[in-house]
Order: structure tokens, then sequence, then C-alpha cells
């Protein structure tokens, strides 16, 4: 609820504040003392657009500050926080006007652009000014109205879930549906490019290791020759060295009896002779494995060159990328059949759900439908007590393809004079009427339908006497259940008030008149009242009909 209201130079506002209460706030006061100019400045911080010429002094920046409690508000919390702003129990709107004509908005100290704090402060404040009352023609609102009179809030809300679930089904359906539509363009590519890979059938590092294999093949004769020629130094020569090893070795042997400090040569050289007989054995061998046929050649010049075209085709640079593109173009086609189980389940999955939405949805209907007919009674008694008796109100109902709320398009419809013809409420009803009208919608929903501070700009204009006191009455039944500001014109609403605040025009130290507010205490509120009643010189009747109207 509004806890506070700041108002600086503001039209010919200077500085104010108002502290309103819990309940039923009634603002009187003459005509151009600023009642309207104060909603104005409240309208800024609910977003709507700032004009430079409400700046009274120009030097300084207009700045109008309202502080709300929020403690109770989940719905607004939640918002706070889709909207990434800082949560407290406390929340301080603040808009600032400078003289240049830039305007600035804050939510507790942080800058916001005016659609986030337009969308934000509809969740605290609800504004009913004469042909502003957006409320009615939002269809989500008069489906929740019905709802609330109905309690049927419960079963919509069971509806909403399936709903969400559905839609979210429904979407994953559509996205795997697209996937699949964009893979299966692909699929056969896919097919014939793995189906290349697995017909290579490449074995880890064949393309490097024939490269290898054919370099050698292709000089197999000098690499023979330097084998040959290695060899035959080592065993097979004049003086195979070889040999002459073994030879030095038996003959240092021979004479370390008579010079024991020459064996550790004789071994050394013993094992060098020992090192030298296995490199002639692997000489051998690498001569052995030195092919020189030409299919062999002509075969790994194939698997070369199909190895070639592959890696080229594929930007790859190794076997192993190649088996890595196999494997993963082998994943992407399983997946492609994975993704049509996964269809498959989901539209099984979507057809089960949508039926058991269509059937909450109907019996939801059903409910709907079946209270109507008493809601537009209600509607029609109250509508009678506040001054509209040749008005006919009743529900439309429309069949609709599944929404948020329902299968059903409900149209709140009026018939301002016993004509027969109904139309919309935008259509039939005038400013007043239209504030009318949505007191005794909020007024019978009023406990059971979460609702922001309420704030009526003249609901009573064009009545007085019965009307008006039903007007009053239905004010301070509202009220039990939420924050109410109401400005009037008629006694018998403002006596019903729990706060009277009186607004009035003073002149200041500059002699300027400058619009100023009071909360008025008993006696000065029965004077305030008789004055409605009776003028600026009330008679004793009006000060008594004023003492009875405060008191009942």
């Amino acid at each position: 609820m509004l806890q506070k209201l700041i108002i600086n130079n503001y039209a010919i506002i200077d500085h104010l504040v108002i502290e309103p209460d819990a309940h039923l706030n009634t603002v009187t006061g003459e005509t151009g003392a600023g009642k309207s100019i104060i909603l104005g400045a409240l309208s800024l911080i609910l977003g709507e657009r700032a004009d430079t010429s409400v700046l009274i002094n120009k030097n300084e920046k207009s700045v109008i500050e309202g502080y709300f409690d929020v403690s109770k508000n989940e719905v607004f919390k939640k918002a706070l926080t889709d909207a990434e702003l800082d949560y407290d129990t406390q929340c301080i709107i603040r808009r600032e006007i400078a003289a240049n004509g830039k305007s600035r908005a804050f939510i507790n100290d942080t800058p916001v652009t005016l659609n986030v704090l337009n969308k934000l402060t509809s969740l605290l404040v609800d504004l009913h000014q004469q042909f502003g009352h957006l409320a009615l023609e939002d269809d989500s609102f008069q489906m929740e109205a019905l709802d609330a009179i109905g309690n049927t809030t419960g079963a919509a809300e069971q509806y909403r879930e399936l709903y969400y679930k559905h839609k979210s089904i429904k979407q994953k359906l559509a996205d795997n549906r697209e996937r699949q539509s964009l893979w299966q363009k692909e699929s056969d590519y896919k097919q014939y490019l793995l189906d290349e890979l697995i017909n290579a059938a490449f074995k880890p590092e064949e393309i490097e290791l024939a490269e290898q294999q054919l370099k050698q093949m292709s000089h197999a004769e000098r690499i023979l020759n330097v084998l040959q020629s290695g060899r035959n130094m080592l065993e097979s020569g004049d003086q195979p060295l070889v040999n002459e090893l073994k030879r030095l070795s038996q003959q240092l042997q021979g004479i370390t009896e008579v010079m024991p400090e020459i064996k550790p040569l004789q071994e050394r050289i013993n094992s060098v002779w020992l090192e030298l007989k296995d490199i002639v054995d692997e000489l051998g061998i690498e001569e052995s494995r030195v092919l020189l046929d030409p299919s062999v050649m002509e075969e790994l010049q194939q698997r070369l060159d199909l190895g070639y075209k592959l890696l080229k085709k594929h930007g790859a640079k190794s076997t192993m990328e190649l088996q890595e593109l196999q494997q993963n173009l082998e994943e992407e086609l399983k997946a492609t059949l994975n993704i049509n189980e996964a269809i498959e389940r989901l539209a099984k999955e979507e057809g089960i759900i949508y039926k058991e939405l269509i059937e909450t949805a109907a019996v939801l209907s059903a409910q709907r439908k079946k209270i109507a007919p008493g809601f537009t009674d209600k509607i029609n008694e109250l509508l009678t007590l506040v001054g509209m008796p040749n008005a006919r109100f009743k529900v439309r109902f429309e069949d609709t393809a599944p929404t948020t709320h329902g299968t059903d398009n409900v149209q709140f419809m009026l018939d301002a004079n016993k004509s027969g013809q109904f139309q919309s409420l935008q259509k039939a009803a005038s400013g007043g009427e239209m504030s009318r009208i949505m007191l005794c919608i909020k007024s019978l929903t009023a406990e059971a339908l979460h609702m922001p501070s309420l704030i009526f700009d003249e609901v009573d204009t064009g009545i007085s006497g019965e009307a008006a006191r039903q007007v009053g009455l239905l004010l301070r039944d509202l009220s039990q259940f939420h924050q109410v500001i109401c400005i009037t014109h008629q006694p018998q609403v403002a006596a019903r008030g729990s706060r009277h605040f009186y607004v009035y025009k003073e002149e200041d130290k500059n002699q300027r008149l400058s619009t100023r507010i009071k909360v008025l205490q008993k006696d000065d509120r029965i004077l305030a009242i008789a004055r409605m009643i009776g003028g600026e010189q009330p008679s004793v009747a009006a000060i008594n009909n004023a003492k009875e109207l405060v008191e009942i």
C-alpha cells in the first residue's frame, strides 16, 4: 500500500506530503484547489510521460516520491526479481523532471525505463480516472473477477498449470521437429561421407605409416647398399672389424695374468665386440625388411592417394582426425534416430495433456457459466444502488482456442438505458459510470482477489442522495480489504473515510498561491462536510446532518 507521497516543485505545488492510512482515504476541497494536480503528480511515478511545463521553479527539478509497503505483495516481489531489481519490504519509487525536459525514474534508487516503471507500479496502484479504466479493457481482469466471485480461482490455477505444461511440451516438440527437418536434409550427405570413411577403413596412423614406407621403398637400392656395406665392413671384409676385435680381446686375455691392470680394458673391448655382433645381426634384419616388390608399392600408393583425397576433402591433417570425423558422423546419425524417438514420445505426451487440458477447460467453463447469472444479478443490484437504475449488466461468453485463462472469451457487457442493445463497457458507459461499475465489480471481488491500492477520481460524479450514500458504503466495505483513496465532492462519500484529507490553496511568502493538504480532525471534518452540504456558511441543519453522516 502507499505509505507516503512527497511532491516537490510540481504545477502549483511547491512541497506536499501525503500519508494515507490502510483503509478509506477521502480527499475533498474546492474545485481548482489542486486535487487533480496531486493525481497528476502520482501518475508520474506510475509511468506517465513528463512535461516541463509543470515546473514552478524552472531552476530546480521536480521530484515526486512514493513510499510503498510491499511486504505482503508476493506478485510485486517476483516482478522485481524478474526485472533484476533489489527487493525491500519498503519500495521507494522516484521520478525526477529536469528543467531541460529530461526525465528519470528510479525504483529503490536504481534507474529504470518508463516501460519497466509502468509495468511494476501497475502492481502497486490502480488509478481509476474518468475514461481511464484500462482494467475493464483487460480480458484477464474480467476473467479473474468472475473466478474470484465464483470461487473457481483454484480450478483456474489448475488449468493454467496444465496450459503451461502443454505449452512447454508443444514447444519442445516443435523444436525437435525443426531440428529433425534440418538434420533430415543433411543426413543423406552425412551418410555418404560416413560410408566413404567406413569403406576406406583406415587403421590408426595408416596414412602416415604408408607415406613413410613408400618413401623407403622408393630408396630401397640405396638403403640396401648402405646396410650391406656396413655389414661387410663389420664381419665379411679382408679384415672384419668384429673378428679383429675378438682377436685383440683374446690377446689381452692372455697377458692379464702377468699384467692384472689390463683386465678392465680387455673387458671393455670384449663388450664392444659383443655390441658390434648384435649390430651386425640387426643390420641383417633391417636388410631383409627392405622391399622391392612393385605390386606392394602400387598398393601403398593407392591407399596413400585415397588418404590424401579424404584429408583434403575434410580439411583434416592426420588419420586420427579422419577417424574422429567418422565417429562424430556415426553419433550424429544416431542422434537423428534418437530425435525420431523423442518426437514420437513428445507427440504422444502432448496429445494426452491436450486432452486433459480441454477436459479441465470444459469443467472450468461450465463453472463460470453457472455462476455468471448470479454475478450479473449482484452487479445489477449494485448499479441500481449507485445511481444507474436503468443500466443492465451481463456477461458474454465466446468459445476460443485454449489461452492462459481457459477456452472462454469473457466480455462484460452493458445496456445503459434498457435499450436491449448490449455493448462492451468501454463503448456503453461514460467515464463516471465506468468508475461506478468498476467499484461495484471490485466490491464483490475484494476479499478473494488481490488488488493494489485503489484510487478513485470522482467516482460519484453525477449522483447524489441515496446513490452517493451507497457509493460511500461500497468504498468503505472495499477498504476493509484494500487501501482506497477517493477524490470526492459528495458528503455521503467523504463521511465514510477513515482518514479525511482537505486540499486548499494558500499564499506563500512570495504572494504566490500554492496547493496545501491537511488531515482533518473530527470537528474540522464535520465543518468541511457541512460546507459540502450547505455552502461556505453552513446552517445548523447542515452541521447536524454532517455530524450524523460522520458518526454513522
